[in-house]
């Protein structure tokens, strides 16, 4: 059963006629009746009475006729729905992101993204980074934007942006009256982490170890599953924690928190947008990966850009 066959099913059901089908479908009335023949003996039933009025579809006919009607309609649809999509003039795409670019990076990326291309819809589904690449590797989601680069020969890994982990503490913490504090002085500090798994996590440990600093000597008081939550936790007096400088632009500006800067110790990390490798991607992923790259320039600063 083809296409070509439903179409010339319908047309001679339609007109009770075989001439009149050949017609409408611009073919030979020979070829016709193979096309009827074909599908009679794929389905191993009538599909046709040939009478004195006409070519009356049987039973089983009428059945195969309002299916294949819908079906012939669906399959008109699929070359402007196609069209739709490589015009990015409908088109969902499903993307996911870390804490930090779910959070802060990601929101402030859609008004433009929306705003040049308004037939796309997007679906964000967050997680630590390696809940978003395990999502992109299940093919739930077509891009992942994280703040750490894993080793997964399946995926690549294109840098867009910059960004550098400060050390914070609660308003009028002790700390606050020193320019800086010694890296040993972390030791004797209660500490706020984020999960096993977290891109945070992997590259303020990272930095630490490469600082003289075992991560595993820190006298940690919580591991909690997102940006927000250690904030809260730092605000409230549990511990200091290194996190994102674009994810506490406020509480610093407001002063619920406080950044201390910290002798020799410097912890600057990437953002990635990630994908499969060997894939191509959609117009809709293209257009997000091309303002993502556009917005934040490599620094992880937002750029103003006409919309």
């Amino acid at each position: 059963m083809n296409l070509k066959q439903l179409e010339v099913f319908i047309k001679v059901a339609e007109s009770g006629s075989f001439s009149k089908g050949a017609e409408a479908t611009f073919i030979t009335q020979s070829t016709v009746s193979q096309h009827i023949s074909a599908l009679e003996s794929e389905f191993g039933m009538k599909l046709l009475d040939r009478t004195g009025k006409g070519a009356l579809p049987t039973e089983g006919g009428k059945i195969l006729l309002e299916r294949a009607r819908k079906l012939v309609e669906y399959a008109k649809e699929i070359p402007v729905a196609l069209a739709r999509f490589k015009g990015i003039e409908e088109a969902e795409l499903n993307i996911a992101g870390s804490s930090i670019p779910g959070e802060y990076m990601i929101p402030a990326a859609l008004p433009l993204l929306i705003n040049r291309f308004p037939g796309v819809t997007i679906v964000l589904r967050q997680g630590d980074s390696r809940d978003v690449l395990g999502k992109l590797l299940s093919e739930e989601v077509e891009l992942g934007v994280v703040g750490g680069r894993f080793d997964e020969e399946t995926l690549e890994f294109a840098p867009f942006a910059e960004d550098e982990l400060v050390l914070i503490a609660r308003a009028g913490h002790r700390w606050g009256k020193q320019k800086a504090i010694n890296k040993e002085e972390l030791l004797g500090e209660s500490v706020v982490l984020r999960e096993t798994g977290s891109g945070t996590g992997k590259a303020a440990a990272q930095a630490l170890r490469e600082a003289g600093i075992d991560p595993a000597r820190l006298r940690v008081a919580a591991h909690l599953g997102s940006n927000e939550a250690v904030k809260r936790a730092v605000i409230a007096g549990i511990g200091v924690s290194f996190v994102s400088a674009i994810s506490v632009r406020h509480e610093l500006e407001q002063g619920t928190l406080i950044q201390v800067p910290v002798d020799q110790v410097s912890i600057k990390r990437q953002f990635y947008l990630a994908s499969r490798k060997g894939r191509e991607l959609s117009p809709a992923a293209v257009a997000f990966k091309t303002i993502m790259l556009e917005m934040f320039k490599g620094d992880g600063q937002l750029t103003a850009i006409d919309n």
